[in-house]
């Protein structure tokens, strides 16, 4: 006869035997010295045969580590069984079974995940992680710090750049770069360090775009070109207006380099809103001075920039750095007529490559 047995992965006894699986139930039938008139088909016992143990395995927060038995809780379910008769068939908590028949209902597996529970973190030193990383081509260096660009302003750079990409080196040299720049008492150490592969630094994920607004500061304007410099004009006393950039910058500084180059003076000057007002078209239009057209958010183009920087690096590492306005002045000032001459020419004559640069980008940051 045919004796139902709960599902075993190994079934006992000295008689042969053959299992069959139905609807998530074990039958076994008995050899066939049973006499047929004995066997009456399918039958189900009050008390449930033994079933054979699994070590460390009786109760189900101990059978959920056995998939075969998980796997006889959601065939259970899958039949329609309601999950409160499920675990009083197996004498387990209801909520044990809820959160495995919601658990496979998430992930469509039934076995348990291994490596579960509290997570243990261990403490890592910094050197071994440092020695992988430096192993893989990566180091720690400050990311570069440009101004954010739009769509429309990588346009207009790519734009400028192709108009003025057959310049020459003697166009480049009638050309004299402007710009305003503030230094200031207290310095930005950039202290935030990224990993990065040598050679990386301008591509987008390793650039930190940022606005830089600095206060308690001093603001200085000047001017390079090849074979020379303006002198170094401090703007004190508030903002920097259309009819102070015409009478403390264009007329004593820019009109004199005009009158000294001749026609082919190009004076350069960035977008700024003093830049731009009538009365300074005006006066260059009255002196005869042709305006460089220049595309918005583009400091990474002209060159003085690299200048600015070289010259905060001098006042910063003179024996004696300046504690106050006017030392900062006096600083500066003495600082700007020490630089050596052939480091301007050398910004200047970078123009070429900048431009080339810049189209190969498709107007994005260049790494000047």
């Amino acid at each position: 006869m045919l004796v139902r047995l709960p599902r075993a992965p190994v079934l006992s006894g000295g008689l042969r035997r053959k299992a069959q699986l139905f609807s998530g139930t074990l039958y076994m039938a008995a050899s066939s010295k049973t006499p047929p008139h004995q066997s009456k088909g399918l039958q189900k016992f009050k008390t449930p045969l033994p079933v054979p143990g699994f070590p460390g395995s009786s109760p189900l927060c101990h059978h959920t580590k056995n998939n075969f038995m998980r796997g006889r809780i959601i065939g259970k379910i899958e039949e329609g069984r309601k999950i409160t008769d499920v675990a009083r068939e197996f004498d387990i908590a209801h909520s044990v079974v809820s959160r495995l028949w919601k658990s496979f209902k998430t992930t469509g597996m039934c076995s348990r995940r291994h490596g579960g529970g509290r997570v243990r973190r261990k403490q890592i030193s910094r050197k071994p992680v440092a020695r992988c990383l430096r192993g893989g081509g990566l180091y720690a260096l400050r990311p570069v710090v440009c101004v954010p660009l739009t769509r429309q302003h990588r346009t207009a750079r790519l734009q400028w750049c192709r108009e003025h990409h057959n310049w020459t080196e003697q166009d480049w040299a009638c050309v004299l770069f402007s710009d305003e720049s503030r230094f200031s008492l207290s310095s930005d150490c950039r202290r935030q360090l990224i990993w990065r592969e040598s050679g990386t630094a301008y591509r987008l994920e390793n650039i930190q775009e940022k606005d830089r607004y600095p206060t308690c500061s001093i603001m200085v304007w000047a001017g390079i070109m090849i074979n020379g410099r303006t002198r170094l004009h401090v703007v004190a006393n508030g903002t920097l207006t259309g009819q102070r950039y015409i009478d403390e910058v264009l007329l004593p500084h820019v009109r004199l380099f005009r009158g000294a180059v001749g026609d082919k003076f190009v004076f350069m000057d960035n977008n700024a809103t003093c830049h731009r007002t009538l009365a300074v078209q005006d006066c260059l239009d009255s002196e005869g001075i042709q305006r460089l057209v220049w595309p918005a958010r583009s400091p990474d183009l002209n060159p003085i920039e690299n200048v600015w920087d070289a010259l905060a690096r001098q006042v910063a590492g003179r024996n004696y750095p300046p504690t106050n306005k006017n030392t900062l002045i006096r600083a500066l000032r003495e600082e700007w007529d020490k630089l050596p001459q052939h480091l301007l020419d050398n910004v200047v004559q970078s123009m070429i490559r900048r431009v080339e640069c810049c189209i190969t980008l498709h107007g994005g940051h260049i790494p000047y």
